[in-house]
Parts: structure tokens; C-alpha cells; sequence
């Protein structure tokens, strides 16, 4: 039987502040390969769940830089992941508005307006929610404790993490 158990966003949070400026040797560093972000997000909902899917192909989980999930680095793919609809091992969120995000949830970001293009790790909220108020963490373009409202975006769109299934 699987349930659903707490997300440990203290956790999550700690790690992006560790990592938001370095590489974590267990990971590869994709930022040569089409950036960092995705890959640095799921470390961080890793270090708050502590459980991998490795279901092939649709699943979220790394072994090493060839042997990994889609969803681990893609942003789309690790939206699909989180939001799906059958229930599965691994972290779970659904979306939401920019009052509901905690720290240790993710946004994206969408640069051209079409398509999005970055996964920062909130590490700081403060009501009332603002981009002013929503401090982020984030690899490809490194940073720690950096305002939502710095980043040039045409759209934005919010996840907040749920819980965690496990068997």
C-alpha cells in the first residue's frame, strides 16, 4: 500500500543553500549541456523526499550522468512528473498560486513567453506574496536568496509539493 508522507522542506531548503553556488560531486553538472537548473531542482526535492522512481523513462531518478530519468534534468518532463495523475513512488505536487508557494517548492520560468526554460527552488516566502518576497535558489544562473522580481520573465507558473509517496 502506498500513501502519502510529509515532504521535509527544511531539508530541501538546506541543501539548495549548500549547493546554490557549488556542484555537488555525487551529481554531473549539465550547465555545458543545456544548463543546470532542472538537475539542482531535483537534488533539492530529493534531499526533501528522499525516494527515487526508477520507472524507465517516465519515472524521476539519477544514477549517474547517462543512467537518469528525463524528468531529473528536463523542466517540462519534471513538471509532468510531479503533476501526474496515477499514483507512483517519489515526490508529488500540483500548481498553484504564487500565495501558496513554501519554501522548498519550485516555480518555473519562461523566458520567451512560449515555452519554460528554468526550475529555481524557493527558499524564502513572506506574506503577502510578492515577487519581491519570494527568494529563490537555482543553478545556470547561480544564485541564492535571489528575489523572484529580479529575473526577466514573460510567464512564470507555480508548484507546490505535496508529500511524498512511498510503499
Amino acid at each position: 500500500m502506498r500513501f502519502l508522507q510529509d515532504y521535509d522542506r527544511a531539508a530541501a531548503v538546506l541543501y539548495a543553500h549548500r549547493w546554490a553556488y557549488g556542484r555537488n560531486p555525487r551529481f554531473y553538472d549539465y550547465e555545458k549541456l543545456g544548463g543546470d537548473c532542472t538537475n539542482f531542482a531535483s537534488q533539492c526535492i530529493f534531499a526533501g523526499s528522499g525516494i527515487m522512481n526508477f520507472t524507465p523513462t517516465y519515472g524521476w531518478y539519477y544514477i549517474d550522468a547517462n543512467q537518469k530519468a528525463p524528468a531529473w534534468t528536463g523542466v517540462e518532463y519534471l513538471w509532468n512528473f510531479l503533476t501526474r495523475r496515477n499514483i507512483s513512488l517519489g515526490p508529488v505536487g500540483e500548481p498553484c498560486e504564487l500565495g501558496d508557494l513554501r519554501p522548498g517548492d519550485i516555480l518555473q520560468l519562461s523566458f520567451d513567453g512560449e515555452r519554460f526554460q528554468h526550475s529555481p527552488v524557493v527558499v524564502f516566502t513572506e506574506r503577502p506574496a510578492t515577487p519581491e518576497t519570494i527568494l529563490l535558489a537555482a543553478h545556470s544562473y547561480d544564485a541564492d536568496n535571489r528575489p523572484l522580481s529580479t529575473y526577466e520573465y514573460q510567464k512564470a507558473r507555480y508548484l507546490h509539493i505535496t508529500g511524498t509517496v512511498r510503499p
